[in-house]
């Protein structure tokens, strides 16, 4: 089932991707008394969720209504992994000219503010006044579905909604001069996140999908969430150990090798390229460079 975030006549509701993909179904006429997908996540019920799969009421065409990012507003900071396939940690290390050993023996975490996410179709703000790296990083983000604290071994799926794509746009200048990624990845515009959220009951656990990402065409990253070096269940293990994740948290999992920064030279994007992220399953999330 794919969920998605949409304005329609000035209102934002949410709905489901009908099967042929041409058209929304609303929510509301199902008798769902959700506004936002983030009361979806908290409150749906199995039997919210069988009337969901077998609705059949008019749709709106999809061309007729504005998409938006699946959770425009996020309820906490993004969480993010910071080079969590081999191949792009190599390609990290040789751009800061560092020595790279062959280990990540433990998973880097940051976070990545997100004041409004940026909908399939809309614009990166290349903020050329303070950035003049801008690269792109294609990700697979899972939903929470339920507060998860101490989750244990073997329980680690039932704690996912969903999955969606998210582009982690980085400015490479300022997160090499803080130290730190957290200012790099969180200015406006930063975070294009959608088309929509597939539900976890469409894949098998773990998700084996596909990676790819484009700019003006150009298959860029091409890769496999096989190849993630801590994977979906580690995640959740390890950081509910000592914090709570609330419904409706977004999980980034980290980009395979093939951002800008890996290419020598180095192939920053400028305003009026188009980047899109690709995710086997879930979609493309196209968004335009200004």
């Amino acid at each position: 089932m794919k969920l998605l975030t949409f304005r329609y006549n000035n209102k934002v509701k949410v709905g489901v991707l009908t099967a042929d993909g041409k058209s929304v179904m609303p929510i509301g006429p199902l008798g769902l008394p959700y506004d936002t997908m983030l009361e979806l996540i908290d409150g749906i019920t199995d039997e919210q969720r069988a009337a969901l799969e077998n609705g059949k009421i008019p749709g709106l065409p999809l061309e007729e209504v504005e998409l938006l990012a699946p959770i425009p507003v996020p309820r906490q900071d993004v969480l993010c992994l910071g080079i969590n396939y081999m191949a792009h940690a190599e390609e990290g290390a040789r751009y800061h000219n560092e020595a790279f050993g062959g280990e990540r023996p433990f998973p880097i975490y940051f976070s990545k503010r997100v004041n409004e996410a940026v909908p399939h179709g809309g614009f990166i703000e290349s903020h050329q006044d303070i950035e003049e790296r801008l690269d792109y990083e294609c990700e697979l983000a899972v939903i929470i579905g339920k507060d998860a604290k101490n989750v244990k071994a073997g329980e680690e799926w039932d704690y996912v909604f969903g999955y969606t794509i998210l582009n982690d746009i980085s400015a490479r200048i300022l997160q090499t001069r803080h130290k730190q990624w957290y200012f790099g990845k969180s200015l406006d515009g930063f975070t294009p996140m959608g088309p929509w959220i597939v539900t976890r009951d469409e894949f098998q656990d773990p998700p084996s999908l596909a990676v790819k990402s484009y700019v003006n065409g150009e298959l860029r990253q091409n890769s496999t969430t096989d190849l993630l070096i801590f994977d979906i269940p580690y995640v959740l293990r390890e950081l509910t150990q000592g914090m709570t994740l609330k419904a409706g948290t977004i999980i980034a999992m980290g980009t395979p090798a093939g951002v800008g920064m890996g290419f020598d030279p180095p192939r920053f994007m400028k305003p009026g390229d188009v980047v899109t992220c690709e995710i086997e399953g879930i979609g493309k999330l196209t968004n335009t460079v200004k």
